[in-house]
């Protein structure tokens, strides 16, 4: 039996368009789409609202759509959310092929913690991977495991999985390992305190000396 996160989703053929029709197809549970690509025409359907929440929770979720009886593989390509409630107002979905390489963005993972003392600062959420359509990894990686102050994580450093290449620009800065400025700052305050005090006690020190001498 099949069940609401399956990847295998009924689409409902549509010929009616506009903001008013799309407000009564997501009152009625559904939610409006376009399929495209493999140089066919955009073909216009209803998905069931409660089945493709489930499934874009997966960035990157591939798809066996039926429409009209007739089955293809397609990649959610675009999710478009209401900016205020968060509700899906339109998906985009491009149809795809086994073996077919398809470029995505894949968000990043930091596992692992740096040295003590020091923090891991992403410089980018995903990483831009061509792979294959049925291959899509849902994260990549990045072990931050006891790297110290000043490490750095490029794209060209990560470990990708098996087929994909990389499409996002070798030299970009995936995560960075710093001190925290506050850290910094309060180590500042410590040390100049130790150089009053030690400037204080050296003065106290030659005052005694000034006062046995006279």
């Amino acid at each position: 039996m099949s069940t609401e996160t399956d990847t295998q989703v009924v689409a409902e053929t549509r010929t009616n368009f506009g903001k008013g029709f799309a407000r009564r197809l997501r009152a009625a549970g559904k939610i409006p789409a376009v399929i495209y690509g493999h140089g066919t025409e955009p073909v216009h359907v209803a998905l069931p609202g409660h089945q493709m929440l489930l499934l874009v929770r997966r960035a990157n979720a591939v798809i066996e759509l039926s429409v009209d009886g007739k089955g293809q593989l397609v990649l959610v390509k675009d999710v478009q959310r209401d900016p205020v409630r968060q509700i899906i107002e339109h998906i985009d979905l491009l149809v795809v092929k086994k073996g077919e390489k398809v470029q995505v963005d894949v968000p990043i993972v930091v596992v692992g913690e740096p040295f003590a003392g020091t923090m891991a600062t992403q410089g980018a959420s995903s990483v831009s991977l061509e792979v294959e359509a049925t291959h899509i990894p849902e994260t990549v990686e990045v072990d931050v495991e006891g790297l110290e102050d000043g490490a750095q994580i490029t794209a060209a450093d990560l470990t990708l999985p098996r087929g994909a290449s990389l499409v996002t620009e070798p030299e970009t800065l995936i995560v960075g390992v710093s001190v925290p400025a506050a850290t910094i700052a309060a180590a500042d305050e410590i040390e100049a305190a130790d150089e009053a005090t030690a400037a204080e006690q050296s003065d106290e020190v030659e005052a005694e000396g000034d006062e046995k001498s006279e």
